[in-house]
């Protein structure tokens, strides 16, 4: 089972608009919505419209931008910290659960109300979701707020044997695996299903065809695998937001030239006002 999923949907206008395209042609499996940005929730219509063939998660940030509601310890200034202080932070006990907890749900009720169902899958913004200090409140919430089918929480570790064979940004694959280590038994403790499996780590070097990458994440997949991708149509705003730019445009190409993906990749088949998905049938057959 091979999940290709398009995280950041909702960034830019650009972005969301790539996205859509492949969805449209049957080139993804799944995308990670970006609530807190001002492109939302005006953006969901269209993705709304894909929901019988794609899987719509929450793409949860507390890096980039402002938060949906007051955090006065972690963004004071009502803005988040970036990456590395959050990291920083997490790794140091200094998170305060309460609040992550609480735009936790801000965030997923902004997911709900736009979109009218409940998350297919969860994931965070440059995998913080995995850190100390957040993964405990997040598990703790899906928890309570879902019932028999609960939402997917991406797990972006993998076997160091399949990362060693996939040979491109093996540092970055090994650091994100260590610190997601034992989220899938946590979750699995509470009954919220996990990937079996995960790729798509990148230096974004443009001298890199991003086909070649695509075929080394495929490489010694797992039983229920993500391969995350992040492809868009370059703007003004992205340049102010994000570093991966013309690179962002390359997946594009590359992932709408590539006919066989429709076939090889997993889909959902329900109406578009159909159930969540229910990960521990979802693969049976495939």
């Amino acid at each position: 089972m091979l999940i290709l999923c398009a995280d950041d949907y909702a960034l830019t206008e650009g972005v969301s608009r790539a996205i859509g395209e492949l969805a449209a042609a049957r080139r993804l499996s799944a995308t990670s919505v970006m609530v807190t940005t001002r492109h939302w929730p005006a953006a969901s219509a269209r993705l709304s419209a894909h929901r019988g063939h794609l899987a719509l998660g929450l793409h949860l940030n507390l890096t980039l931008g402002a938060p949906l509601g007051g955090m006065p310890k972690l963004a004071p200034g009502g803005q988040f910290p970036g990456r590395n202080a959050l990291l920083g932070r997490g790794l140091l006990g200094a998170l305060w659960r309460e609040e992550i907890r609480d735009e936790i749900a801000r965030q997923l009720d902004a997911f709900e109300i736009a979109i009218g169902h409940p998350p297919d899958h969860i994931d965070g913004h440059e995998h913080t979701h995995v850190l100390p200090g957040i993964r405990s409140p997040l598990l703790d919430v899906i928890a309570g707020r879902y019932g028999t089918i609960k939402p997917l929480v991406r797990d972006p570790s993998d076997r160091w044997q399949a990362i060693n064979a996939r040979r491109l940004s093996r540092g970055k694959a090994l650091v994100v695996s260590s610190l997601a280590g034992g989220l899938a038994q946590q979750a699995g403790r509470l009954a919220i299903p996990t990937n079996i499996g995960f790729s798509g780590f990148s230096a974004f070097d443009e001298s890199i065809p991003y086909a070649d990458e695509l075929a080394a994440a495929l490489i010694d997949p797992g039983p229920r695998h993500i391969l995350m991708c992040h492809p868009g149509h370059p703007d003004a705003e992205l340049a102010t937001l994000d570093p991966i730019v013309q690179r962002r445009r390359m997946e594009y190409e590359a992932l709408m030239r590539d006919g066989s993906l429709s076939d090889r990749i997993w889909r959902p088949s329900r109406a578009a006002d159909g159930p969540p998905v229910d990960w521990l049938k979802a693969g049976e057959g495939a």
